[in-house]
């Protein structure tokens, strides 16, 4: 287990990883990680007379809905979890706000008096109150708690999609590549209102994931609002999603790099990528594309890993808690897998926390020029907690501050050159389109540090198309900057190309 790995109490998130949970998160070795996640929090707190006072009023609540008011470990069971979230949620709590929310979780699902199982109340109680803190923050039933530990390894049952929710309705951040929903067409930015017919007004995030789960080669039908055209069903078989974490390839005397997510696999099969690109270009690689666009995120020893693979030296990123005694600085360490190639870094909207984590540190370094458009802006810090009677807390314990000093929560990664996507006829702005962190509701703040000017913005159909299909044009931009070798010999080249060919 490499140095980092010492760090996998804490886990990174993409926003959604459907068949899962709401984040990316685990380790390689769960029972350590677990272990680590103890020592954070430590051992349980009391409850000051106030906070007791609150919990009472859950108490009522308990005993009249519950079919065995009696059956006081899981009544506990939620005071332990409300003791947690008080002592260690990354910013101090209201007591009502968070009592109130559990109270309505319960009393919203029609329950009659006396008529249900201790279990299903209380987590019917902990879901709501977890999702009144943040977007991130979430309860873990026994078997979410297992699952969470399977993602990271790369493989999970679902239909291999990252979402997000708006208006009431399941918004797509990202369909991942190879997966069920990425065949059947689903694109970044579709609305699903309905599944199996169900509608998903009114319907939290974790609802719609447990409606989502299910299992592999069970069919489910997603109901598609698609800007522009009629509304539309999507049948689509849930499947064993195995993520091949890391592609390779050349492009001419370019290596191309793409990290489609953060899982276990990152490490190894980066560094055997490097190996091959050298040896299939014989030793004469003019410089890398490192693809993170989409890529929603995974563990912090990978980004961490990722970082280091490329600098000299240097914080790769700072973790900045409740308590500022708690808080800490990622260093790097002597070694770069590239000898000092140029890189580019191509990132977008759906690049999200570890991906923001890698583009920041590079980028702060001047170890490489980042392209594309601001990323997502997920820089907290999800912990997991696992609770003395059963299953866990997925906790926002902390924030991400890149090595210039801003933090990356709810603003993300502004790239050196901005590529705008191309707009619809008739429509002015699609700033919009694809939702980022700022726009979920109850998303922690940023802050407003300075950022570093943008070089240059462009539309990113004035470069060449590329890729195997020979239709990325994001990446013809990085493969011309790349062989240019400046910024303004870069811009220079574009304009050149666009004047002699004004239909370029």
């Amino acid at each position: 287990m490499n140095r980092f790995s010492q760090l996998m109490a804490f886990v990174l998130g993409g926003v959604m990883a459907f068949g899962l949970l709401q984040t990316l998160s685990a380790c390689s070795d769960s029972r350590v990680a677990l272990d680590q996640v103890v020592r954070v929090f430590g051992s349980m707190t009391t409850i000051d007379p106030a906070g007791e006072k609150e919990l009472e009023r859950f108490y009522e609540v308990y005993e009249t809905y519950s079919n065995n008011p009696t059956n006081l470990r899981q009544r506990d069971h939620f005071r332990d979890a409300f003791r947690q979230v008080r002592a260690h949620y990354v910013v101090p709590t209201d007591d009502v706000k968070l009592i109130d929310a559990a109270i309505e979780g319960v009393e919203t699902q029609g329950f009659s008096p006396h008529s249900v199982a201790p279990r299903e109340l209380v987590e019917a109680g902990l879901d709501a109150m977890m999702a009144e803190l943040d977007p991130h923050s979430s309860y873990l039933n026994p078997e979410e708690l297992k699952e969470s530990r399977v993602v990271t390894r790369g493989e999970f049952g679902g239909l291999g999609i990252e979402v997000t929710m708006e208006q009431g309705l399941v918004k797509v951040v990202s369909p991942i590549e190879d997966t069920p929903a990425f065949r059947a067409g689903i694109q970044a930015g579709d609305m699903i209102s309905h599944l199996d017919g169900e509608s998903m007004e009114d319907k939290t995030l974790s609802e719609a994931v447990k409606i989502m789960r299910g299992r592999p080669g069970a069919p489910i039908v997603l109901t598609i609002q698609r800007e522009g055209v009629q509304p539309f069903d999507v049948r689509i078989v849930r499947a064993v999603i195995s993520l091949r974490s890391v592609r390779w390839r050349m492009e001419g005397d370019i290596g191309y790099i793409r990290l489609a997510s953060f899982t276990e696999k990152v490490e190894p099969m980066l560094e055997h990528a490097m190996d091959e690109l050298m040896e299939e270009s014989g030793g004469r690689m003019q410089g890398i594309v490192l693809d993170l666009r989409n890529n929603p995120g995974g563990l912090l020893d990978q980004s961490l890993f990722v970082s280091d693979s490329f600098l000299e030296d240097g914080t790769i990123v700072s973790i900045r808690e409740r308590n500022p005694k708690h808080d800490r600085a990622m260093a790097a360490e002597s070694g770069d897998l590239s000898h000092g190639l140029p890189i580019v870094v191509l990132i977008n909207e759906g690049s999200a926390s570890a991906s923001e984590i890698v583009a920041g540190a590079l980028k702060d370094h001047n170890r490489a020029l980042i392209m594309g458009r601001r990323t997502f802006g997920k820089g907290s810090v999800q912990t997991i907690q696992p609770l003395p009677l059963e299953g866990g807390l997925r906790l926002t314990t902390a924030r991400y501050y890149a090595p210039g000093g801003y933090t990356i929560q709810a603003r993300g990664v502004l790239p050196d050159i901005v590529l705008k996507r191309p707009q619809p006829e008739g429509d002015e702005d699609t700033s919009h389109t694809i939702p980022r962190e700022a726009d979920m509701p109850g998303a922690l703040d940023g802050d407003s540090h300075a950022e570093r000017p943008v070089r240059a913005t462009l539309d990113r159909d004035v470069c060449p198309a590329a890729g195997p299909e020979g239709e990325d044009r994001e990446l013809g931009c990085a493969l011309t900057y790349l062989r240019a070798g400046s910024t303004e010999a870069f811009l220079a080249s574009i304009t050149q190309k666009v004047s002699a060919n004004p239909a370029f």
